[in-house]
């Protein structure tokens, strides 16, 4: 069996790549690491470093035993936290959902923390890619995703779904695609995909989102109908967003033709333990949004 203090001085050192910032965040000596890093390949019978002097690089088995002892010390960590604090109201969770979901769903979180004061949530807002990174690393608890994780160490369950729709300030009541031509589009980070899912079905004009003169851009969830609600532009984003916007009488949500929603899946690592007030914030979830 790998010494756990060994494969964490190597780890670290792995990460880091230099000797002294590598004792220095370990409390230790030079020395102290390089006598670890030796005992380990004499345990496993293999080198793992190549040496150069003071610099040093990774062979192939030290790589693999970096990337897999990364696992296995978060692992124990996880272990450790199950072991000495599991209540389901207590502790700290971090997850992360694209802003729409966001906009709806934090508020209500909060009121959870609100009732359970021990219950401590971290929540960003980022784009679909990022949180499957961020569960992929084990950096996040949960995750909640519009496009199902094509990634095998993430297991995903639906459990809502989030219509898209066409956006225009309020003086518009009627759409037609001379008039989007006319208006110009606000882009964000996911226009192009909403822009695509929602338009091609309901104008057979479009092609791309790029038809359209775009007059503004933003990557802030709750400012994208700022420009809109302004006659500025047009945009597509999902229920979630448009519905929290803060003025809606200056904006108008027109119903299409033909409906179209995404789903959103509730993601998590699928090696990472699951801790009670990680079951507890999954239901809490799921009950709000299904």
């Amino acid at each position: 069996m790998i010494n756990h203090l060994w494969l964490k001085t190597f780890c670290t050192l792995a990460e880091i790549g230099h000797f002294t910032k590598t004792a220095d965040k370990l409390f230790m000596t030079q020395s102290g690491v390089s006598q670890h890093i030796k005992k380990l390949e004499q345990q496993l019978g293999i080198t793992l470093l190549i040496r150069d002097g003071k610099s040093f690089t990774l062979n192939d088995a030290g790589n693999k035993l970096f990337i897999k002892g990364q696992e296995l010390l978060k692992s124990s960590q996880e272990l450790e936290r199950l072991i000495t604090q599991d209540e389901p109201h207590e502790g700290s969770i971090i997850m992360a959902s694209p802003g729409s979901v966001g906009l709806q769903l934090y508020p209500h979180l909060l009121n959870i923390q609100i009732k359970y004061p021990k219950l401590v949530i971290n929540y960003d807002f980022a784009p679909n890619r990022s949180i499957e990174q961020r569960l992929a690393n084990r950096e996040i608890d949960l995750g909640i995703i519009s496009q199902l994780s094509g990634l095998g160490s993430i297991v995903c369950e639906k459990i809502a779904i989030e219509p898209l729709v066409l956006v225009t300030s309020q003086k518009f009541h009627s759409i037609d695609w001379q008039t989007l031509l006319s208006l110009g589009f606000i882009s964000h980070p996911d226009a192009n995909h909403h822009g695509q899912l929602l338009l091609s079905k309901n104008f057979p004009e479009f092609e791309h989102v790029n038809q359209f003169i775009q007059r503004g851009y933003s990557n802030q969830i709750s400012l994208i109908l700022e420009p809109v609600s302004k006659g500025l532009g047009f945009t597509v984003l999902p229920l979630f967003a448009a519905k929290a916007f803060h003025q809606q009488n200056l904006i108008n949500i027109h119903p299409l033709i033909n409906s179209v929603s995404e789903s959103l899946y509730l993601c998590v690592n699928k090696h990472a333990i699951p801790t009670n007030r990680v079951k507890f914030m999954k239901n809490v979830i799921k009950d709000f949004l299904c």
